[in-house]
C-alpha cells in the first residue's frame, strides 16, 4: 500500500469536513474520489498534502506516518498536487513556474523539466510567456508539470477539468493517463465523474465527509445509483464556506 488514509477527522472551526474518512491507494493505480458539493473531496487532498491539519486519524505514505509531518516535507518524500484554481505564478515565466515545482530538490531538475516540455509541448512553445497571460487549459497543463518537477510518487490533482472546453478535457485526462502509464500513481478530484471513473482504476464515492461506496471505478460507472446522482452533469467544488459567507461559485 503507497498511500493510506485511516479514519481521518477534519474541522473547520466546529464544522465537521471529514467524519472518519479511509482511502487506500496502492502503487501504480489512478484512483478517483467523486462526490457532489461540500463532499470533503478538496479537503481529503488538502488533508494528505497537509495543508490542512488532522482533528484524528492517520495518513500513511509509503510505509510511514506522515500525519504530523509539514507539508513542504511531504513534497520532498514524493507527494506532489496540481491544487483545485491551478495556483500558478501569474507574473512568472512558464519555465520559472516549472522550476518552482523542483524548489525542494537538492539535485538537478534538468531531466524532469526536459520531460515536462515534452509531455506538454505548448509549454515548451510558450516558456518564457507570462503565465497569466496563457489560457485556462495551458495553466492547467503548467499546474501538472510543475507538480511532476518534484517527481512525486503519488500526483494529486484536484479538478484538472474544471473550466476547460471539451476538447481540452479529453488532451488532459489523455495526459494522466500517460503520467500514470510512465509510473506515477495518481489520486484524482474531478468534478466530471463519467469520466473520471472511465479513466481510474478505483474509485470512492464521498458524501458529507464521508465514504459511502467504493469499488473498481468501472462498477461504479454502471452503477443505476452512481449514475442517477453524478453522472447527469458537473459536480462542483466542495470547499465548505466560511461561517456566515455564501458559499463560491465561481
Amino acid at each position: 500500500m503507497l498511500l493510506e488514509i485511516k479514519d481521518i477527522h477534519v474541522h473547520y472551526g466546529k464544522i465537521a469536513a471529514l467524519k472518519g474518512i479511509s482511502v487506500e491507494v496502492n502503487e501504480g493505480e489512478i484512483v478517483t474520489l467523486i462526490g457532489a458539493n461540500g463532499a470533503g473531496k478538496t479537503t481529503t487532498l488538502k488533508t494528505i498534502s497537509g495543508l490542512r491539519g488532522l482533528t484524528s486519524g492517520k495518513i500513511i505514505f509509503d510505509g510511514r506516518d506522515i500525519s504530523k509531518m509539514p507539508g513542504h516535507k511531504r513534497v520532498v518524500a514524493g507527494l506532489g498536487q496540481a491544487p483545485e484554481g491551478r495556483g500558478i505564478f501569474p507574473g512568472m515565466t512558464v519555465h520559472d513556474n516549472l522550476l518552482m515545482g523542483a524548489y525542494a530538490r537538492t539535485t538537478s531538475s534538468s531531466k524532469e523539466l526536459a520531460e515536462a516540455y515534452e509531455l506538454f509541448p505548448r509549454l515548451a512553445e510558450r516558456r518564457d510567456q507570462a503565465a497569466g497571460t496563457m489560457s485556462g487549459g495551458e495553466q492547467q497543463m503548467l499546474a501538472i508539470g510543475r507538480a511532476l518537477m518534484a517527481r512525486p510518487k503519488v500526483l494529486l490533482l484536484d479538478e484538472p477539468s474544471m473550466g476547460l472546453a471539451p476538447l481540452l478535457v479529453q488532451q488532459i485526462f489523455s495526459i494522466i493517463e500517460e503520467i500514470n502509464r510512465r509510473g506515477v500513481t495518481v489520486l484524482l478530484v474531478e468534478q466530471n465523474a463519467q469520466q473520471a471513473l472511465k479513466l481510474a482504476h478505483r474509485a470512492y464515492v464521498l458524501e458529507t465527509g464521508r465514504v459511502v461506496k467504493s469499488a473498481a471505478a468501472s462498477d461504479l460507472l454502471n452503477d443505476p445509483a452512481v449514475q442517477a446522482a453524478y453522472l447527469g452533469g458537473g459536480l462542483g467544488h466542495d470547499e465548505p464556506p466560511a461561517q456566515g459567507a455564501p458559499e463560491s461559485r465561481a
